[in-house]
């Protein structure tokens, strides 16, 4: 994340060859189109694994498959370092009842989480969600971040995903903000039920790190879904199938005044049924008043322009994600691939540029993308009206388009003005 809050007026070149356009690695774009104002601050950059496999974000950071060392900063405590004359797996050395796999002796976060020599601290205000480090088998870390990691296990036999985030030992600010989020998705995870939202298992507190455990998802999340069939369209009928499952569980969410606001196909997860559910709480918030929200959240590319803008935002930002959701599955595209996810934040807010809807797709879909995206809020429609909108949808293709399948040019251009 990039510190500073700069304010960066007008709007950056669409493409390399324009000459308005400086690379990022120039130190963000040194000159700009003149004359044209926004109120966009650069100071909440985040990335994008853009297809890994990740039941909950880290952070918000981003994430890489298959990786077992850890990038964390702390964790340099004298009773986690691993001696050279220490040959014993982390269950043998660090725990004898929770156990870790012996690829993991050498994780740091692994073996602060197992270790039986300090103190489980139970969830605060939310005791009977405390797991059982006894009944936790840890596998191998399948993403990380800047302040945790994501691993596959089982707890009590079921197979789980489990997120460990390492608590700051020089940064006591920072500290304090990762515990008020770990608290708060907590709160939220143990309060959503719903047959589309991540199944909440437990989590614990530990004095070097803290943990959420959630049901695993097997088929990963959609946007890896997506990169494995090398961008082909999903078949309609699932495409809409799957979207309705976002937008049931989206109008739940929503339903109990809450805002998810980092609504995107990184977080969320197919089940072995083809169903979806919503996950990565972290950052949801009450809507209460959004004067004061922050708006370091979400990626760039799902975001909504007040969000980006640093403006007040309700619920509707979801809405807008959603959107581009829906565009995804119909597509089977990344948003805004032929830009950077900075150079698709300003041109959706100084442009109003959107991804452009295929040609032969069903009118009701089109209606709803271009509705959920619109760059009014109010106009945006509540997901109850989504989840009505694409029910109609559902019915047409079951009734008049079987078997069809949305096809995309990849030579054409995919955003408009």
């Amino acid at each position: 994340m990039l510190e500073g809050g700069a304010k960066f007026p007008g709007i950056i070149g669409l493409n390399n060859q324009d000459n308005n356009y400086y690379d990022l690695s120039q130190g963000f774009y040194h000159k700009l189109h003149e004359g044209e104002g926004t109120n966009m601050s650069i100071d909440s950059l985040q990335t994008s694994n853009d297809g890994g496999s990740v039941a909950m974000s880290i952070d918000n950071s981003s994430v890489a498959s298959n990786t077992n060392d850890s990038h964390t900063q702390m964790l340099k405590h004298p009773g986690l370092r691993r001696h050279t004359n220490d040959n014993d797996s982390v269950a043998q050395s660090v725990n004898r009842r929770g156990r870790v796999t012996h690829a993991l002796s050498d994780d740091q976060l692994a073996r602060a989480l197992m270790d039986s020599s300090s103190l489980t601290e139970g969830l605060e205000n939310y005791e009977d969600w405390t797991i059982d480090l006894r009944k936790l088998y840890m596998g191998e870390a399948f993403a990380q971040g800047a302040f945790g990691k994501l691993y596959r296990g089982t707890y009590n036999g079921e197979d789980v995903a489990i997120k460990i985030l390492e608590r700051p030992e020089n940064d006591p600010e920072r500290a304090q903000v990762m515990e008020q989020q770990f608290q708060q998705e907590v709160k939220m995870l143990a309060t959503l039920k719903h047959p589309n939202i991540v199944r909440f298992i437990g989590g614990c507190r530990k004095p070097m790190v803290w943990c959420i455990v959630t049901e695993y998802a097997k088929g990963g999340s959609v946007r890896q879904f997506l990169v494995k069939r090398q961008n082909r369209s999903v078949p309609l009928k699932l495409a809409v199938k799957q979207a309705l499952d976002v937008a049931r569980g989206m109008a739940y969410v929503h339903g109990l005044g809450l805002i998810h606001r980092d609504l995107k196909s990184d977080n969320l997860l197919i089940f072995s049924d083809k169903s979806i559910k919503i996950a990565d709480f972290g950052v949801a918030r009450i809507e209460v008043q959004t004067e004061g929200m922050t708006p370091e959240t979400g990626t760039y590319r799902w975001m909504a322009p007040e969000m980006i803008q640093h403006r007040p935002y309700t619920q509707k930002v979801d809405v807008y994600s959603f959107g581009i959701v829906l565009w995804e599955l119909i597509t089977g595209m990344l948003p805004f691939q032929n830009m950077t996810a900075v150079q698709a934040a300003f041109a959706v807010v100084n442009k109003g540029v959107r991804p452009i809807i295929p040609g032969d797709c069903l009118p009701v879909l089109g209606e709803i993308m271009t509705r959920c995206w619109d760059a009014n809020p109010d106009a945006r429609p509540p997901f109850t009206e989504v989840v009505r909108m694409l029910d109609i949808a559902e019915t047409e293709i079951m009734t008049n388009v079987r078997k069809a399948r949305f096809r995309c040019c990849l030579t054409q251009p995919m955003t408009a003005d």
